[in-house]
């Protein structure tokens, strides 16, 4: 099950659960649509590897004999960062950005 992280782990922006904003990588790095295109050029930081629209989990539980949704299943509260410095980034960005992420 997705963490949902609550932020970019670029500029630091809110992201909540239900946010149409928020892009993940397959190891599920987050990051806000404006990072994860515009200074990241869909490529992941750590994997790199490119993005997806975090999925919505629903707020509540549509099936109540499985507990699914938000109330039984809370979005994660840790925030991240990411550990490259904005250089590394840069770096790693405009070495791969030109190849498709599935053939990365």
């Amino acid at each position: 099950m997705l963490e949902i992280r609550p932020n970019c782990e670029l500029c630091d922006k809110d992201l909540p659960a239900d946010s149409l904003d928020a892009r993940i990588c397959s190891y599920e790095c987050t990051f806000c649509a404006d990072c994860a295109t515009g200074v990241l050029n869909n490529v992941c930081p750590t994997c790199g590897g490119g993005f997806a629209p975090r999925p919505i989990r629903p707020r509540r539980s549509w099936r109540p004999e499985l507990n699914l949704g938000l109330a039984n299943h809370p979005a994660g509260t840790a925030r991240k960062h990411c550990k490259f410095t904005t250089d590394e980034i840069a770096s790693h960005v405009q070495s791969i950005k030109d190849i498709a992420p599935q053939d990365r």
